[in-house]
């Protein structure tokens, strides 16, 4: 079996994922911004270059994992891990969906040894989620062989064929943005000169503007609120609502995973600040006087902190992938 190296692959990288009929794990996949390459196949099994019905009735042992090239500029390897974990059940032992077998179990094989600790980072992160224990195995890719040509892009020729993910996921997979790669934080040469000295301030002196007169917390318009150092989204307009604290004051976060919470002990107060994760600026507090209805919270925000983009320009900033926000 030929193995890939990087340099062969024209400096994308290569995974190789299992996740029950790879019919539809070569679709969802496929949609992800960032894949360049999906092939259906056969890995890790007993016999060479296996047929479809000697997987499937011969116990060869072969899983059926989609082969990946992703390029790691625009995708991490922990991201796409996330957005596989999403399309599986993690606990479910040789079956996903309506299939079952032991083909059909799921796995991450690597050809890059320095996957390894990702991959191991990921399922510890994944584990702690569940108390009983995850059956997604992982390890070196021992061998692999392409599937049969009617097994590539096998939906994109049959639309209405058999699928074990739903619709709703190959559309998370289509939307889904890699913010770790999209999102930097700029050097602070950059920072100095891009920001204000309000902005800069705030976001990375932990400064509080004034209430009442700051740019954002009487606004009611249709858009979404952005990290002022990185342009990653953090709020939608749907979510603010008027807390009258002076302050733009938010319901949740659009992911939960584009804030950061820490204890803050700062002036004799016992609060929780609110960080961007891949920018690591100051945006305010988080307290839990917020609507009961839309869960409890509310995150009080400096304006500073944020720049608005409105609804109408969504698309053409780079954000399009949110519309949905409004729907």
């Amino acid at each position: 079996m030929k193995k890939h190296t990087e340099k062969q692959t024209g400096g994308l990288k290569e995974i190789y994922l299992a996740g029950g009929c790879f019919w539809g794990l070569e679709k969802y996949l496929s949609l992800i911004n960032g894949v360049k390459l999906t092939e259906a196949g056969y890995a890790n099994g007993r016999t060479m270059k296996p047929t479809y019905e000697e997987v499937c009735h011969e116990n060869t042992g072969h899983a059926e994992p989609v082969r990946l090239l992703y390029d790691p500029q625009v995708l991490s390897l922990p991201f796409l891990l996330q957005l596989f974990f999403q399309a599986i059940d993690p606990l479910t032992e040789n079956r996903q969906g309506g299939d079952t077998g032991v083909q059909y179990r799921t796995g991450i094989y690597y050809s890059d040894p320095a996957d390894k600790p990702l991959i191991e980072a990921a399922l510890l992160e994944l584990q702690d989620k569940y108390e009983d224990p995850i059956a997604i195995e992982s390890g070196n890719l021992e061998n692999y062989w392409p599937a049969e040509e009617y097994h590539q892009k096998y939906l994109n020729k049959n639309p209405d064929g058999y699928c074990h993910i739903g619709h709703q996921d190959f559309a998370r997979a289509a939307s889904a943005v890699d913010y770790s790669m999209k999102y930097k934080r700029p050097p602070e040469a950059v920072l100095k000169a891009k920001l204000t000295p309000l902005q800069y301030a705030v976001t990375q002196n932990r400064v509080t503007e004034p209430p009442f007169a700051n740019a954002f917390f009487a606004q009611s318009a249709a858009g979404i609120y952005v990290d002022v150092t990185t342009g990653a989204p953090l709020f939608v307009s749907s979510d603010k609502f008027n807390a009258g604290c002076g302050w733009p004051s938010f319901s949740r976060p659009i992911l939960p995973e584009i804030i950061k919470e820490y204890e803050d002990q700062s002036f004799g107060m016992e609060r929780v600040e609110v960080r961007s994760t891949h920018g690591d600026a100051h945006l305010g507090h988080v307290f839990e006087d917020g609507p009961v209805a839309s869960g409890g919270r509310r995150y009080c925000i400096n304006s500073a902190a944020l720049r608005f983009v409105p609804q109408d320009e969504m698309a053409a900033q780079g954000y399009g992938h949110l519309l949905y926000l409004f729907e």
